[in-house]
Formats: structure tokens, C-alpha cells, sequence
């Protein structure tokens, strides 16, 4: 599927408080622990668990939510379909859907039981050779 500006900017004007607690009830179903959750939200966002309440409260939109993150490195390596949108297909204009998207793709990681080390994505080992030619290792 395409995303569309319209779709863009009802995410954006969605409040991160009302969305939270169904994220929180599918991983509490599926036998995961808030302090998972709270893991891989900060390793995303790089919001404590003080600042994720602090953003609860303040019922901030997904637009403020992720203007405030500082989105992890390597988020470009969450790929795959979520809701019908393959991630790594989402055009850059419409940063805000797919860092949700991304942060929705981790979530769904984490309910069916994928173990932490891949959710939390980490980049390869590389070696620098001459001439800036690297393999990895």
C-alpha cells in the first residue's frame, strides 16, 4: 500500500497516550513485561521510562512524540510489512508514519516472542581495509 499525505498527518495529530496502553495490552497478552516494552521503546526513541510517563501525561501527538525522539542509528534496519506498508518502501517524505510504523514493526517483534539481541538491531562487525573497503565479520 501507499501512504498518502492525509494518512501522514492522521497519524501525526494521533495522541501517543491513547495508543500506548493497546501496545502495552497485546505484549501483556503475549507474556512480555513492561520493562521489555520500556527497553525497546528507549532503544527507538531514547525516551527513560520517566520521559515516556512525562509524554503519557502531556498527551502529546505522535507528531511532538517523535519530533522530541532521538530515533536510534540503526532504525534503517527495521524492515519488513506492518499493517500492509513494507516499511523500507515508505517514501522520506513521510518520516513521521514510517518511524511509527518502525516502532510498531518492534512491538510486534517483541508480542511473538523474538528474542531482544534481534529486536534490538546492532550492525555487523566491519573491518576496514585500504582505500575504505570494509567487509564484514
Amino acid at each position: 500500500m501507499k501512504v498518502t499525505a492525509e494518512k501522514n498527518e492522521k497519524v501525526a495529530s494521533m495522541i501517543f497516550a491513547s495508543i500506548y496502553p493497546l501496545y502495552w495490552n497485546r505484549l501483556e497478552k503475549n507474556g512480555r513485561t513492561k520493562e521489555e516494552f520500556h527497553q525497546v521503546l528507549e532503544w527507538f526513541t531514547g525516551f527513560n521510562e520517566n520521559k515516556l510517563q512525562m509524554l503519557i501525561e502531556e498527551k502529546v501527538t505522535f507528531k511532538t512524540f517523535f519530533k522530541q525522539a532521538t530515533i536510534h542509528p540503526n532504525a534503517y534496519m527495521i524492515k519488513g510489512v506492518v499493517c500492509g506498508y513494507r516499511i523500507e518502501e515508505i517514501a522520506e517524505e513521510f518520516e513521521l508514519y514510517k518511524q511509527c510504523r518502525q516502532m510498531e514493526k518492534l512491538i510486534d517483534e517483541l508480542a511473538k516472542g523474538r528474542k531482544m539481541e534481534k529486536i534490538l538491531r546492532k550492525e555487523k562487525n566491519k573491518i576496514l581495509l585500504p582505500k575504505q573497503q570494509s567487509i564484514l565479520v
